[in-house]
């Protein structure tokens, strides 16, 4: 075999796709299909409350046309990070889409496997005392027995190996639970015979579909094609080509160092890749190399809910009340809690977002000219629902009505876009754990258990 084509039909599961750009992609032939589903870019709510990242409807939409595109060519087909978060409640519901996928077309015989990526909260808290788990980052907060036993659940980002052991059982269809973006990638990668160096980063590319191409986005389809001496992307859709700058810039996406990245077991060192023009629409990318990590640690994330939310959107336009906004916040910010003087402080947080003035850097925003208009969102959030109802209804009134200097009317100073107003929004959850985990070798595939599916006795699963 000289080459191995992966096509990668969108960024997340349920994005979606252009389906003549898929068909494209088929008509190619290519040896593999691969799609991640997952992302903690919106924070631990999906793990924290187990809920997924797109509906069942748009995770049907795009599973039908992968997995009977996929059988009727006899490849394999990978999901990685199944159902968002990728814990055993997310790859329930990616299983029940497919098990309908199924029964519609008749597809019992489809080799499925699963490789689940929850992590026992005892192995963790083993390996915490034997100090083999690292906070990944500075602001990361002690992990300790009670905020471990608060947490709801924790995943694990696998590498390449358990799924590699997957297609090597047989199994045609690989759903995985939380996973490296690149692993999928990598594994069918060395399933066919070629070098990590250019599956991981070809992985790394692909995993956000055409997000590498001009223009770029995730809901169109990519083609990988590997041979011995690197890997070549190309878009799918006569809109969108690659170029040496958009491949190159994607390659630097979500990294913290130029050209080193780290993975589960592996380090990518790209100083020496080239990235080459092959065709006005294709780039081919050489001397890519993933070396042995020196620790083999896993990412393991994990969410516990920490208090609940309350918000307001509304729309101020009086000049006079935008000049002095910090102010008048500041000001309904204290009449609130001298109101509730029986709350603690420390049972709940105001928030203001000022969208027009700083409402996406803060006090980072460099720039300083006010606008006509305010798009104001404040939140509570509060150690219970109730009380962050509370706050944020009086902190509401108060802004509504508050006597800025200068005012000339006594009406209310917000407008409100929905009635009501105030939008009870839930639990609230933050990353509880966030860690990087030593391994041993040989708990390397142990830790991500394989397990054989038979569609022809398959009961699904309830999802509460």
């Amino acid at each position: 075999m000289e080459q191995m084509k992966i096509l990668a039909p969108c960024g997340i599961l349920g994005y979606g796709f252009p389906k003549e750009s898929f068909l494209r992609g088929i008509e190619q032939k290519p040896d593999a299909i691969v799609v991640d589903a997952g992302s903690t870019d919106a924070g631990p709510h999906k793990l924290g409350k187990g809920v997924a990242i797109v509906s069942n409807t748009a995770m049907f939409k795009d599973l039908e046309l992968i997995i009977t595109h996929g059988y009727r060519l006899g490849i394999p087909m990978v999901i990685g990070s199944a159902g968002g978060a990728g814990g055993k409640i997310h790859v329930e519901r990616t299983l029940n889409v497919i098990y309908d996928i199924i029964q519609k077309h008749n597809l019992q015989d489809l080799d499925t496997a699963v490789v689940w990526g929850d992590i026992d909260k005892d192995l963790v808290r083993s390996k915490l005392e034997q100090g083999k788990v690292h906070p990944l980052g500075n602001t990361v907060k002690p992990l300790t027995d009670q905020r471990l036993d608060e947490t709801n659940a924790i995943v694990a980002q696998m590498g390449y190996e358990p799924i590699l052991k997957a297609l090597q059982s047989g199994a045609k269809l690989v759903v995985c639970g939380r996973a490296y973006d690149p692993s999928p990638f990598a594994a069918v990668t060395a399933y066919y015979g070629f070098s990590l160096d250019y599956g991981y980063h070809m992985g790394k590319i692909l995993e956000c579909a055409a997000l590498c191409a001009v223009p770029g986005t995730t809901k169109d389809c990519m083609m990988g094609t590997v041979d011995k001496e690197g890997f070549v992307v190309e878009p799918l859709s006569d809109q969108r080509r690659c170029t040496k700058l958009s491949v190159a810039a994607h390659t630097f996406y979500e990294k913290e160092h130029p050209y080193i990245l780290h993975g589960p077991g592996v380090v990518m060192n790209l100083e020496q890749c080239r990235f080459l023009q092959l065709t006005d629409r294709s780039v081919r990318v050489e001397n890519s190399r993933c070396l042995p990590a020196p620790v083999y640690q896993v990412k393991l994330e994990g969410a516990r809910q920490a208090a609940y939310r309350t918000f307001v959107i509304a729309g101020v336009r009086d000049p006079l009340m935008i000049q002095q906004l910090p102010q008048i916040e500041n000001e309904a910010v204290e009449q609130v809690a001298r109101y509730y003087s029986d709350v603690s402080r420390e049972d709940y947080q105001i928030n203001f977002f000022n969208y027009g003035i700083n409402g996406v850097l803060g006090d980072l925003e460099p720039v300083q000219t006010l606008p006509h208009e305010v798009g104001l969102l404040f939140e509570v959030v509060a150690k219970t629902q109730e009380m962050a109802d509370m706050l944020c209804a009086t902190l509401r009134s108060t802004i509504l009505h508050f006597g800025y200097e200068g005012r000339k009317s006594t009406a209310g100073n917000l407008a409100f876009p929905f009635a009501p107003s105030d939008v009870s929004f839930g639990p609230v959850y933050e990353f509880s754990v966030y860690h990087l985990m030593d391994l041993d070798p040989e708990e390397i595939c142990g830790l991500f258990p394989v397990e054989r599916l038979d569609w022809r006795t398959y009961e699904k699963r309830e999802i509460v």
